[in-house]
């Protein structure tokens, strides 16, 4: 995977000024977009989109302070239609204008070129089961929501407060399989991880496939697959957010798995009455690589 991703990073070096084909590598190295993309985003802290818009304005700005040609020409050789789009574009990285860089020589926010390696951890052991399961529902009540990566997602939990305590006793009696409990469930997300994307939050449980299902309940169809099990315990939500970067710091790179397309799932074994800590399970669906 270390190797998969710096022959990404050559890629966007090598078409700074066009589209590339994320695809075809992650096929060429035996992986899948998705899944690189998502240990990317993981491992750089950002987004695959953001760093190519960082490194496409880093080496614009070269050209812009050089001074040699007129904005409109390196507009154009950076992918842009016209000086207005790429001085939004300009702006967006470094605050200022390239008129403003032009004439006063900075100030610049560099993006230097990423390289990754391989560090040695592992101190902890991590606390996995790799579980095989047919296809199920998860069943409960659906919402969009910003992606946010640290700390408690207040619109999350405006959704599940929202819900009367008769409900949240429904649902749990409702539930028939695993992942057992009341379970947080978040769906459709963008393979970039990028904070502030929506993705489908799902508070509910998992029912068997030929479980009826009510008709005020919303339902997310799961397909038959493997799933990496992570069991984390101690102050929520940070143990929980902490096993979730673990795993693709520590565990994708040293074990055959990679992620696949589908739902990701934490069951609340067990928490404290203010939730200030809890035991969790993470469900992540994966395949072998």
């Amino acid at each position: 995977m270390i190797t998969a991703l710096n022959r990404l990073v050559d890629l966007v070096e090598e078409h700074l000024t066009e589209e590339f084909d994320v695809d075809g590598l992650a096929r060429a190295v035996g992986t899948t977009e998705y899944h690189l993309r998502r240990m990317f985003s993981s491992l750089a802290g950002m987004p695959l989109s953001e760093y190519v818009r960082r490194r496409r304005m880093t080496v614009a700005a070269a050209d812009v302070v050089r001074g040699e040609d007129d904005l409109l020409v390196i507009a154009v050789r950076h992918g842009y239609g016209s000086t207005e789009a790429f001085g939004r574009a300009f702006r967006a990285v470094h605050g200022v204008g390239p008129s403003d860089v032009r004439r006063d020589g900075g100030p610049l926010r560099i993006q230097p070129q990423l390289r990754f390696r391989l560090t040695v951890e592992g101190s902890i052991p991590m606390d996995t089961r790799i579980v095989d399961r047919p296809a199920f529902r998860l069943v409960g009540h659906a919402a969009r929501v910003p992606l946010i990566h640290q700390g408690v997602n207040p619109h999350i939990q405006r959704h599940i407060t929202a819900l009367p305590q008769e409900e949240h006793l429904r649902l749990k009696a409702l539930g028939d399989t695993e992942p057992a409990g009341l379970l947080q469930v978040s769906d459709d997300l963008d393979p970039d991880g990028t904070e502030g994307s929506e993705l489908t939050y799902l508070h509910g449980v998992a029912v068997a496939g030929d479980t009826p299902v009510p008709d005020d309940l919303d339902a997310i169809e799961v397909a038959a697959g493997r799933w990496a099990v992570f069991r984390t315990a101690g102050p929520h939500p940070q143990a929980l957010q902490n096993a979730w970067a673990a795993t693709a710091t520590e565990w994708f790179p040293a074990n055959p798995w990679r992620l696949r397309p589908g739902p990701s799932i934490v069951a609340v074994l067990d928490r404290a009455d203010d939730f200030s800590t809890a035991t969790c399970e993470l469900w992540l669906p994966v395949e072998p690589t």
